[in-house]
């Protein structure tokens, strides 16, 4: 069971920067991030304003990524003036629900988005308590994804987050504030990348329909099916054949949207594995951002709505 739990921090860890060498008296395979100080988030906005939960001084920064937020915020990352079109996508990282990976799933990808005229804003969500020292914590995760193995959208992870909540109320800020951000509230959506994908799925399927994004971006989630309702929003999902974190299963949630007569559409590559961000040079997953973005223009999400 330790070996297991050792390989998936292991997957977890590719989604994040490089770790520290092992300390004495750990074992073997067992992922240590480096500490790391919080970085600057000039541009981050409490999701709650003046009633927004918790402090920012319980974050836990390191090299994968940030743990412990009880203060969701939202960061805007626009297009240069003139240059954008309108659409607007909520960046959700992964991690698990215990971490976020915000530069490669959060930061990296809203600039891609905004260089390409779509106004994107990274969510960092309240995350499931964990043990503030580094090795703890790790232990505490790999603990916690062992009893997920096989039924995450099951799982008591997916339950107790709080990061579905979070994604409503970033839904409702980037529509409130439309005009201030020059976007079209009628093409506000998300794409989320391993838990943030599943934080996806739930804003899509879950609660009242007008607050639910108008597309979906489903970026390594698992695969398994659900009930989906005629009116659910647009889907992309993409997935490596040789994700470990979920093994493949075919693609169900695909044919389940498919089977409600929503518009849906898979990219299963060849490898990447668990975490591949933007992707590496010279893969196929490399190209994931480039076909989102050429699906939301196919589906006119780029387009101007028609007053």
């Amino acid at each position: 069971m330790m070996k297991k739990t050792f390989a998936v921090l292991a997957v977890l860890a590719m989604t994040v920067q490089p770790l520290a060498a092992q300390p004495a008296g750990m074992p073997q395979g067992m992922p240590i991030p480096t500490p790391m100080a919080a970085p600057a988030e000039p541009g981050a906005i409490p999701l709650y304003g003046d009633k927004t939960p918790g402090s920012a001084a319980t974050e836990v920064w390191s090299s994968m990524g940030v743990r412990n937020v009880s203060r969701p915020t939202l960061t805007p990352f626009l297009p240069k003036p003139g240059k954008g079109n309108g659409a607007a996508v909520i960046v959700a990282p992964g991690g698990a629900f215990m971490m976020l990976s915000m530069e490669k799933e959060g930061w990296a990808v809203a600039k891609a988005l905004a260089d390409r005229g779509i106004a994107a804003f990274v969510l960092k969500y309240r995350l499931i308590e964990t043990p503030n020292d580094n090795a703890e914590a790790m232990r505490f995760v790999g603990q916690q994804m062992m009893k997920e193995v096989g039924k995450p959208m099951e799982g008591e992870l997916i339950k107790r987050t709080k990061a579905p909540e979070d994604a409503r109320a970033a839904f409702a800020m980037v529509r409130a504030n439309a005009a201030k951000w020059k976007i079209d509230p009628a093409r506000v959506g998300i794409i989320g990348f391993s838990a943030g994908a599943m934080t996806a799925r739930r804003a899509a399927l879950d609660g009242d329909p007008a607050g639910r994004p108008n597309f979906v971006g489903y970026i390594y989630g698992p695969q398994d099916a659900e009930p989906v309702p005629a009116d659910a929003p647009p889907l992309f999902n993409a997935i490596a054949m040789d994700d470990m974190l979920f093994p493949s299963k075919g693609f169900p949630i695909a044919a389940a949207w498919h089977a409600a007569k929503r518009p849906v559409e898979t990219h299963a590559y060849q490898s990447g594995n668990h975490g591949f961000g933007l992707g590496q040079p010279g893969t196929t997953h490399a190209m994931m951002l480039n076909q989102f973005v050429t699906w939301l223009a196919m589906n006119t999400f780029l387009t101007p709505t028609k007053k």
